[in-house]
């Protein structure tokens, strides 16, 4: 019987690097759910959809095929790993991911995607609504300028020129977007055990997080 390690947390906290991390180490399969909001983003940019035409965004959802292949992320066929990290795809994948028909699909897909795999699966609703009843459930946080200057720095070791107070202010109307969505928003539960990565390495969560783990 298959279980699931869930992972909730703001934007810059570190859930995506830690769930890798233990998935490679206690044999999971490592899911990351706003990859398939960047997917669905990212598909609305390259068929020139408007953000809000939700109809036309739910109907590109229900024709895509979304993989997660040796951590990389595949839209029908194609890698878009890279593609679906720009500032372009981050600055319209919060309203995207309000759509309620949108999350309907794509929170089916990766309940199926749970049902055959032990997995660790990390977002913004995995303990709240994917799987409220998940075994081991966490609240990954950190402060706003920790969680601005990770991703500035991720940013500029893939070459992408974007300022910090750019990724900051992104950070910031991301994370009021994702905390007051109508469904799905981001919040603790009241038995996720929370995680402040401020100042700890990722080792150090890790580890921290795989303490309460029984694989």
């Amino acid at each position: 019987m298959s279980f699931v390690v869930a992972i909730d947390g703001p934007a810059g906290a570190g859930k995506g690097t830690v769930a890798k991390i233990l998935a490679s180490e206690c044999n999971l399969l490592y899911i990351d759910t706003g990859a398939m909001y960047r997917a669905i983003a990212y598909a609305s940019l390259k068929n020139n959809i408007d953000i809000k035409d939700e109809n036309k965004i739910v109907e590109l959802a229900k024709n895509s095929k979304i993989e997660f292949i040796s951590d990389k992320t595949y839209l029908d066929g194609n890698d878009i790993s890279e593609d679906i990290r720009s500032m372009e795809v981050s600055s319209i994948v919060s309203p995207i991911s309000s759509i309620v028909k949108l999350r309907e699909i794509l929170v089916e897909e990766q309940r199926n995607m749970a049902k055959s795999n032990n997995v660790v699966m990390e977002g913004r609703d995995i303990t709240t609504v994917v799987f409220p009843s998940a075994k081991y459930k966490f609240y990954l946080d950190a402060t706003l300028d920790e969680r601005a200057k990770r991703r500035y720095i991720e940013n500029k070791e893939k070459g992408m020129d974007v300022s910090l107070d750019a990724i900051k202010e992104n950070i910031k109307a991301r994370d009021y977007n994702d905390m007051h969505k109508e469904v799905g928003s981001l919040m603790k539960t009241d038995d996720a055990i929370y995680v402040d990565s401020t100042d700890m390495t990722i080792e150090e969560v890790v580890e921290k997080i795989k303490s309460y783990i029984e694989v």
